[in-house]
């Protein structure tokens, strides 16, 4: 009886506090509304200034409705804000408008009949004499409307989109005038990009492919000049070896979402965050984003993994952490506290042991040898294709 007693005042405790949720609304006496009406937040993703650098958290490559995706430019940013990035760039496909045809046919009781869509779908085969006559700017004007209410800076650009077995797909980032980029030929596409002060960015150089073994396109591409950066994480997908092109090439790395459907779907639903291009700038400004991305800093991250150049990952990685002695053995062997001040869980490997994380905002203590150096590999930061940073300091 007593503990069927102490069963329905748990209840009765429970139901209170959920009831609390609710509040009379301030205007309409009768409506009684839940605090989830208005409760939605952005989740921050922290990091650490890093030599005087402020870490912005961007997506380079995204789609809305005015390609491929199932969104629109507005619902982006939000979207956007509330997933905790700073920097957003729409970069709609050029030759690729699936939705076209659709959006004629909402229209069809204002556009003169028997209006069609027109080289749409031009991956595989040159534009007509028609070109293209969608307006290719107006998706970047949606969001950066919308943008001001956020904070949030949007990077104009493209997706230059052909048969991705043997040529591939590059965004043009930092464009001014998305309508005048066409060209039948993809190389003189990125010419009249760049033209206009924009980056070219290799995408998902893995993408429907049995290796990552360039192809003669591509390799054209190359060694023209025409390529400043490359995607080695896109989506779910992980290409290690472009981390080596870019250190060869000297090109900016970037980690992308890609993203066509809601980043609710691919990402919050199962409980990650979504990918993002870390770029270490002196502000937000699009003039200091693009001088730090030409500069070529900037680190990878998805699904728990960095990726990029080894000092810039050692830095960030020595500025999460704070270190202090807690004690000391009378043979030299110092008890160190690691204390993790960011957002992103760190995976260490002292030796031949097994790994142990760090999560974010947590403290974990390791031994330093008797010489008093604490040495090992972050195993979640890679360098190489087949390298993982490796740390050495004496606390």
């Amino acid at each position: 009886m007593k503990r069927s007693i102490m069963l329905f005042a748990t209840l009765l405790i429970a139901s209170a506090a959920s009831a609390q949720h609710y509040y009379q609304d301030a205007k309409n006496p009768d409506i009684t509304r839940h605090t989830l009406h208005n409760s939605s937040q952005r989740v921050e993703f922290v990091l650490p200034e890093v030599n005087g650098y402020t870490i912005y958290k961007a997506d380079l490559h995204t789609h809305s409705i005015y390609s491929d995706g199932d969104c629109t430019p507005e619902f982006r940013v939000r979207e956007a804000w509330y997933d905790g990035l700073d920097v957003l760039a729409i970069t709609e496909h050029v030759e690729y408008r699936r939705h076209e045809g659709n959006m004629i046919k909402a229209l069809g009781g204002i556009l003169p009949e028997g209006t069609k869509a027109q080289n749409h779908n031009i991956i595989n085969k040159a534009a007509d004499e028609r070109g293209i006559a969608s307006d290719l700017n107006l998706p970047v004007e949606l969001a950066r409307k919308t943008a001001k209410g956020y904070g949030l800076t949007i990077i104009s650009g493209v997706e230059i989109t052909r048969t991705p077995e043997t040529i591939g797909h590059y965004n043009a980032l930092f464009t001014t005038d998305n309508n005048a980029i066409y060209d039948a030929d993809p190389a003189e596409s990125m010419r009249k990009a760049r033209a206009q002060g924009a980056l070219i960015m290799h995408n998902h150089p893995g993408w429907r492919r049995t290796s990552l073994e360039q192809t003669e396109a591509e390799r054209g591409f190359y060694a023209a000049g025409l390529i400043d950066g490359v995607e080695v994480m896109n989506g779910s997908s992980f290409y290690p070896l472009a981390i080596d092109w870019a250190h060869e090439g000297k090109l900016f790395v970037s980690s992308n979402t890609d993203i066509h459907d809601a980043t609710a779907e691919t990402y919050r639903i199962n409980g990650v965050r979504r990918n993002m291009t870390l770029i270490f700038a002196k502000d937000q400004s699009v003039e200091s984003l693009r001088e730090a991305i030409a500069a070529r800093r900037t680190l990878a991250y998805s699904l728990g993994t960095l990726a990029g150049d080894e000092a810039l990952l050692r830095d960030l990685f020595l500025a999460s952490m704070q270190m202090r002695v807690v004690a000391e053995a009378s043979n030299g062997v110092k008890t160190v506290a690691l204390t993790n001040m960011s957002s992103v869980a760190y995976v260490l490997r002292y030796g031949s042991g097994n790994p142990v994380v760090i999560n974010p905002f947590s403290t974990r203590t390791a031994k330093t040898n008797k010489e008093g150096v604490l040495r090992f590999t972050v195993e979640n930061m890679w360098c190489g294709s087949d390298a993982q940073l490796k740390i050495e300091v004496r606390p």
